[in-house]
């Protein structure tokens, strides 16, 4: 499993100024409906179930948001990087300003878990979030967040 798998080039944008994080789900849930076919309002709705569990808002202005979802057969995901920062209550209490969403079947078991490891550990890589905060076009942030995992798999 790698990104290129996962994300698609057109469900990487960069994000206005959600004003809460219901509002950034809603941006979530719009581009898994327009990119992959997704119920929005059952998006939104996991999102926001999951949430409530506990915060993914996994530290130093990241948030990897995801959910299980009924009628989808392979793990899914969109990048968002916000131009200003939102609270987040994540676990160091800083806001966020890049958003990967993970969006798995609801039976997936190890994939979900594999998928959610290989974000993390993408996303925890300091240099990728830099070139990643440094840059709003959207097949610039895709080739980095591609390129970051299969340059290490090499």
């Amino acid at each position: 499993m790698d990104i290129a798998s996962i994300l698609r080039p057109e469900a990487v944008r960069p994000a206005g100024h959600p004003t809460s994080k219901k509002r950034l789900f809603h941006e979530i849930a719009d581009i898994a409906a327009s990119v992959y076919g997704l119920e929005a309002s059952a998006v939104l709705n996991a999102l926001q179930e999951r949430e409530s569990l506990g915060s993914t808002g996994v530290g130093h202005g990241v948030a990897l948001p995801h959910a299980r979802l009924e009628g989808l057969d392979r793990v899914t995901g969109a990048f968002l990087r916000l131009e200003r920062p939102l609270g987040y209550a994540s676990v160091d209490g800083q806001p966020v300003d890049l958003v990967f969403a993970l969006f798995a079947p609801a039976d997936a078991g190890v994939d979900h878990l594999k998928a959610l490891a290989l974000v993390s550990r993408t996303m925890r890589d300091a240099n990728i979030c830099t070139k990643l905060r440094a840059n709003s076009d959207p097949a610039t942030l895709h080739a980095i967040l591609v390129e970051a995992r299969a340059t290490r798999a090499a």
